[in-house]
């Protein structure tokens, strides 16, 4: 099975990805944090400081790295999908190129370069969303429960996290018509839904599972992109 794990920011993808791994001894799958790509795609610079050719260029790296490691793979758990690059991208649309430059404002303005950005994010959802029908047998969605972690998710704030969480929702439901499985809890209550309502198998206790996962997060690098620019 190629089992997707949704949610946006600060759901807990991450080690609850991790943790299932573990547990059912399914390879897990992921692609590079805008942290890990930054240094390398835009030398020097901050998420808020792109500019929306640097975003784009951005949202292919991430879904070519994500192609490339799920496809030597019969059977998986993704972190995250190809319809959160977009999703990420096409939110801003909305928001700002920055979010946080647009705290306050119901709306932001159409500049010419945000009208040409929302073109080419709209035909960029064309390809990622149809690999997703091709590829995912099914995702399993994270509904906001965890509180927002601005250190590591910079520049995004509460409004931003809401309308992806709405946006990755209803593609799913609506547009593409892929299974999915709402399942929240703590970590112990989602490995148990999880596993339960696929039939996974268990190659060690749920408790095991998440003390492997939680040494595993705890060595990820969350330095910022300066930081990892100035290394």
């Amino acid at each position: 099975m190629k089992l997707a794990i949704s949610g946006t920011y600060s759901s807990g993808k991450t080690l609850t990805t991790m943790a299932l791994a573990q547990l059912t001894g399914v390879p897990r799958t992921h692609a590079k944090t805008m942290r890990e790509i930054l240094p390398h795609a835009v030398p020097g610079k901050t998420l808020e400081q792109c500019d929306a050719a640097e975003l784009i260029q951005l949202v292919v790296r991430r879904y070519v790295e994500r192609a490339v490691h799920e496809s030597h793979l019969e059977d998986y758990i993704s972190d995250g999908s190809s319809l959160h690059e977009w999703t990420y991208a096409s939110v801003r649309v909305t928001v700002g190129i920055n979010p946080n430059a647009s705290i306050g404002l119901d709306e932001v303005e159409k500049t010419d370069e945000i009208r040409f950005y929302e073109r080419v994010v709209s035909q960029l959802g064309v390809a990622l969303k149809q690999y997703a029908k091709d590829t995912y047998d099914a995702f399993v969605h994270l509904p906001i429960e965890f509180p927002l972690d601005p250190n590591g998710h910079r520049p995004v704030n509460e409004r931003f996290r809401t309308l992806s969480d709405e946006l990755l929702l209803s593609v799913l439901r609506d547009e593409l018509d892929i299974p999915v499985h709402i399942i929240g809890g703590s970590i112990p209550q989602r490995l148990e839904a999880i596993t339960e309502r696929f039939g996974l198998p268990r190659v060690m206790s749920i408790e095991d599972a998440i003390a492997k996962a939680g040494e595993e997060y705890a060595v990820l690098d969350v330095r910022s992109e300066l930081e990892r620019s100035a290394v």
